[in-house]
């Protein structure tokens, strides 16, 4: 089951230089020993730093262009990785290893001389949500934000095969229904209304499960992944209104 939840994609096309921005090439590693590749990209003047954890496909290289948008719309520092097995990323793909993955990425941003005075939001896209949630479990940001955040794989196995007993056969689980209860961590949930991928009632009802303070911004005419691009400023400003919300 693992091939039909993760598609890592090893080749990187582009970096942050060739599409003009300074970034420093990073690499960290895990605590269990594997190296994982991520990208630095800082913001003159930034007051947060944003933690991005990406989709189940392709690697940092798919996601220069929202990158650059995020950038110049927000103003904020972000680090992204790519997980084991994707990118230039060590190791071998599993859930269990994602999360190591995150952690060890949170523990690079926090050490850095120049966070002291930053405040740290995890964002996770699609399955990255499910990396996100967790990780808001265990260590608690300052803000979340989750991007067509599916409520788990078995729940996205359920939508896809309603008729078919596949539920009982994954091992893997991004369980964020479960989590997000125990997570008090001002959110921010953003969804797509014409999400072909994960539905939108996916989240809709993360974010009835989720504490408050809590947002929902439905982007609307939006697919799973033209979210920056359909949604247009009213998008940026939903991003941008949440992260000015955060208590300094």
């Amino acid at each position: 089951m693992k091939s039909m939840i993760f598609f890592p994609e090893p080749l990187i096309s582009g970096t942050p230089k060739s599409i003009g921005l300074p970034f420093e090439d990073v690499y960290v590693t895990t605590s269990d020993g594997v190296r994982i590749n991520g990208w630095y990209v800082p913001a003159e003047g930034a007051t947060v730093t944003l933690l991005w954890f990406h989709g189940n496909a392709g690697n940092l290289s798919d996601r220069v262009h929202q990158l650059r948008q995020m950038h110049d719309q927000l103003r904020v520092n972000v680090f992204m990785i790519d997980y084991r097995e994707y990118g230039r990323s060590e190791g071998e793909v599993s859930e269990a290893g994602t999360y190591l993955d995150a952690e060890a990425s949170l523990a690079y941003v926090r050490h850095r001389p120049d966070s002291s005075e930053v405040r740290i939001v995890y964002y996770g896209q699609s399955l990255g949500s499910g990396v996100a949630v967790e990780l808001a479990r265990r260590r608690l940001p300052d803000g979340l934000i989750l991007e067509a955040p599916l409520l788990s794989i078995r729940e996205m196995a359920k939508a896809a095969m309603p008729f078919f007993p596949v539920g009982a056969l994954i091992s893997t689980k991004y369980d964020s229904l479960s989590k997000i209860g125990a997570i008090h961590a001002p959110l921010l949930i953003l969804h797509g209304d014409q999400d072909e991928v994960v539905p939108y009632a996916h989240g809709k009802r993360l974010f009835e499960a989720a504490n408050e303070p809590k947002r929902f911004y439905a982007i609307a005419g939006a697919g799973h992944n033209d979210t920056y691009v359909a949604g247009g400023e009213g998008y940026f400003t939903a991003l941008r209104e949440f992260l000015l919300s955060l208590p300094r």
